[in-house]
């Protein structure tokens, strides 16, 4: 793509090229945070990047080939990511009974203030991230090829 290319983006692709830069940004700030910082994630953080790494591949072909299926391919991924991260997040924000919460006191846990990035806890930031790639995949109206 050259840069008068990147002027010319129709809706779905800078719709698909939004959701993908969403995916590759949480996909490495999870990276980060597990393999830099090392910080072991819950295991509804695992469930969760179980749902947003696969994206970042789904999307890259999508946005390559051209081809309009990211839709397809990735909202289920995303929409599973969303429960999961609306789960996480009620549990952070106690709106659901702590004796169900994934996060134990001797083991991860991503309720103390260090698992904050600008302010904002990691569940709420994974379910930001995963309802701005629904929106995203939902406004393409896509080809078929």
């Amino acid at each position: 793509m050259t840069a008068t290319d990147t002027r010319n983006l129709s809706h779905d692709e800078l719709a698909a090229l939004l959701a993908f830069l969403i995916a590759l940004t949480a996909t490495l700030g999870a990276l980060f945070i597990g393999e830099v910082m090392g910080q072991m994630p819950c295991t509804l953080c695992w469930y969760q990047r179980i749902a947003m790494f696969p994206l970042v591949p789904i999307l890259t072909i999508s946005l390559w080939r051209n081809d309009g299926l990211a839709r397809l391919y990735g909202l289920p991924l995303a929409l599973a990511g969303l429960v999961l991260a609306g789960w996480h997040s009620g549990l952070y924000a106690g709106l659901i009974p702590q004796a169900i919460a994934p996060c134990t006191q001797d083991g991860p846990s991503c309720t103390d203030q260090a698992q904050t990035i600008l302010g904002v806890p990691i569940p709420y930031l994974a379910l930001i991230a995963f309802a701005a790639i629904i929106v995203c995949l939902m406004s393409l109206k896509g080809k078929r090829p």
